[in-house]
């Protein structure tokens, strides 16, 4: 039980860390394919994310102890699961709960998701999803016979054709009960109406400031460990809290001159740019409303958290101003619509006049 708890853990924490690294990209590319992102699709993909590392840490996980390695076998012999089925129920007498009966079971459903996720994600039938369950059958099962490909001496878990027909039985399964999704929700067919403009809304709004957030973070951390780690290989010991701190700071400078050459560059943060929202023209000009675009938003607030206390406080305002600002108007304008009196349209609608950008 402790093993099966650590494997799920390990998949949720896993699938999650895929999760936040793909979120700006597929929010990008939802607005773009399907015009727009629902809860339904989200969850979808974040379950197949964590799903993807079940399948792994589930067949491969808990490794063998260097100490207590034993090889195991092989079985070749399709359907002996069948026998073996058979001898257990008549020493228990029991059909459903019979651990022999469980584990042909679990590996049925373990692979079930895999083909309903083909189907409902990737809109591929059932003859995909079973060449693509067998072909990752194959591969799990290859790789515990070979030890983790010459990890270890030799086979720490069988290798039993009768995993290959149960995974690949429950690839198909699971692509079976996918009809059972209306098609509209299933594949990844462009919409064709994904380029009518839709409301800009306060749920949108969020959406995109949580794309910035998220993006400013990605980019800010990553940067800070390539500094820290070639910091660390060039000194060595001689390496101290200072050259952490700087590398903090490099990621912060990275990540906030990032959004700053793209908010100059187009009118728009990332997150603007994601889910496809823009700011009409105000009454500020383009050379005051970009750059007031940047000192309101995730890149000025990743400056300002930079900062030291009591300094650092000025990124809670700014938090606080937006949320609220968000709040009061439907289309989540915020301090850049505030100021300049901007509002938030949808980028595939038609380019609006100054003049009605001015009365709104």
């Amino acid at each position: 039980m402790h093993d099966i708890l650590r494997s799920g853990l390990l998949a949720v924490v896993a699938g999650g860390v895929v999760a936040v690294l793909a979120f700006v990209p597929f929010v990008a590319v939802s607005y773009r394919r399907r015009g727009g992102l629902t809860l339904w699709r989200s969850l979808l993909w974040a379950g197949a994310a964590v799903y993807f590392w079940a399948i792994w840490t589930y067949t491969l996980i808990p490794l063998p102890d260097g100490e207590a390695y034993r090889c195991a076998g092989v079985n070749l012999r399709p359907f002996e699961f069948v026998d073996d089925i058979r001898a257990a129920v008549a020493v228990s007498g029991r059909y459903l709960t019979d651990p022999v009966v469980l584990q042909v079971a679990l590996n049925v459903l373990l692979f079930a998701p895999l083909g309903f996720f083909l189907r409902v994600l990737g809109g591929r039938g059932i003859l995909i999803a079973g060449a693509v369950g067998l072909a990752t059958s194959g591969l799990i099962e290859t790789t515990q016979l070979t030890g983790v490909w010459g990890l270890f001496p030799c086979a720490y878990r069988v290798f039993d054709v009768d995993d290959l027909i149960a995974n690949t039985s429950g690839t198909l399964l699971g692509s079976i009960a996918a009809f059972a999704v209306p098609a509209q929700h299933r594949g990844v067919r462009r919409d064709p109406t994904a380029e009518q403009p839709r409301p800009v809304t306060r749920r949108r709004r969020m959406l995109g400031l949580l794309c910035d957030v998220v993006g400013v973070s990605l980019v800010g951390l990553a940067v800070s460990i390539v500094v820290q780690a070639v910091t660390a290989l060039l000194l060595g010991d001689a390496a101290t809290s200072s050259t952490d701190e700087l590398a903090t700071r490099a990621g912060t400078a990275v990540s906030a001159g990032l959004w700053l050459i793209v908010v100059l560059a187009t009118g728009r943060s990332i997150g603007d740019i994601a889910t496809r929202v823009r700011y009409t023209n105000g009454v500020l000009p383009a050379w005051v409303a970009r750059p007031l675009r940047f000192l309101t938003g995730a890149g000025a607030y990743a400056v300002l958290a930079a900062l030291p206390a009591p300094w650092s406080v000025l990124s809670l305002v700014l938090a606080a101003a937006t949320m609220g600002l968000l709040l009061l108007w439907r289309d989540g304008r915020g301090l850049t619509g505030w100021i300049g009196r901007r509002r938030l349209v949808d980028d595939r609608a038609g380019v609006v006049s100054p003049s009605v950008d001015a009365r709104a």
